[in-house]
């Protein structure tokens, strides 16, 4: 009985261990899926924030690529509106130039037939002037008094002869006064077009003063005059914080027409700072007009060109 009641104990407790180690190996089994599910779950959203920052990634990139498109396709518009309007202005300044050219040409044209126009008026008035000088020496052949008749017609001939010669001079001066305007005017445009005045061409009845002397003493007292004026107007202003740079002192030849206007600026020898070659111009130009020539300058010149070197410290020096 004894032994009986051990072994069923015994069977007992083998079912009681064999229990115990199912409920362990079901636990552990447990576990590790629960840890094997943990993993792929924390994979799974590893692979989620993966796959989201890549897409995020690549609408940047998405959105730089069409906002640089955009920006280069302004920029080609940009460049094509400023070339169309570079464009525009050339062909305006090309159609005015054609225009002032053909004004030129007319005028030009209007001057010439007037001066043949002159000059066959001249021929007829000489022509009758000899007639009636001839006609009165025919008729005054017999006593003093028609002597003295043929010598007062010859005289009015001759002093006809005299002021319509004086008159084709004074339409010769005109004549070229109008040339000397019409080609400043050709180089203005020019220079407008171009963003700077070229130097004169126009070597008519041009007076040059390219230092401080002359025989001409009218020509040295009027350039005088013109450089006090330039120093004396508290132009000084205009240059002074250009002028602080670095530079090399400019002489600059100043054209003046006979009504005191500044015909042109020309750097013989520039400062190498566009700055302030760009403000002696202004200065140049805010002082005109400058004084009309004088009658002694009038009868000879219709333009002075004034050279000087141009120095800046306290004040404008010109040299």
């Amino acid at each position: 009985m004894a032994a009986t009641r051990q072994e069923a104990l015994r069977q007992d407790l083998a079912r009681q261990e064999a229990t115990r180690a199912e409920i362990e190996r079901q636990e552990t089994a447990r576990q590790l899926a629960a840890r094997q599910e943990k993993a792929r779950a924390e994979a799974a959203q590893a692979e989620a924030q993966r796959q989201e920052a890549a897409r995020q990634t690549a609408a940047k990139q998405e959105a730089a690529r069409q906002d640089a498109a955009r920006q280069e396709a302004a920029k080609v518009e940009a460049a094509k509106a400023q070339a169309a309007r570079l464009e525009a202005a050339k062909g305006e300044a090309a159609r005015a130039e054609a225009a002032r050219a053909e004004a030129a040409r007319q005028e030009t044209q209007r001057a010439a037939a007037a001066q043949r126009d002159a000059d066959r008026a001249e021929a007829d008035r000489r022509r009758a002037a000899q007639e009636a000088a001839s006609a009165a020496a025919i008729q005054a052949t017999t006593d003093g008094e028609a002597l003295r008749r043929e010598r007062g017609l010859i005289e009015a001939a001759r002093l006809a002869e005299v002021q319509a010669e004086a008159e084709k001079r004074e339409e010769r001066r005109r004549a070229i006064g109008r040339q000397l305007n019409e080609e400043a005017d050709r180089r203005d445009a020019v220079a407008d077009a171009a963003g700077r005045l070229p130097p004169t061409i126009s070597s008519l009845r041009r007076g040059r003063l390219f230092g401080h002397t002359d025989p001409n003493m009218a020509l040295v007292a009027y350039a005088e005059a013109w450089a006090r004026k330039i120093q004396l107007n508290m132009t000084f202003d205009m240059v002074r914080e250009v002028t602080r740079q670095r530079h090399a002192e400019p002489m600059v030849t100043v054209a003046i027409r006979s009504d005191g206007s500044v015909e042109s600026v020309t750097f013989v020898r520039s400062s190498t700072i566009h700055g302030i070659d760009e403000a002696i111009r202004r200065v140049v130009n805010s002082q005109a007009n400058y004084p009309a020539f004088p009658p002694e300058l009038l009868r000879d010149y219709d333009v002075i060109e004034i050279r000087r070197t141009w120095r800046f410290d306290m004040a404008i020096r010109l040299y």
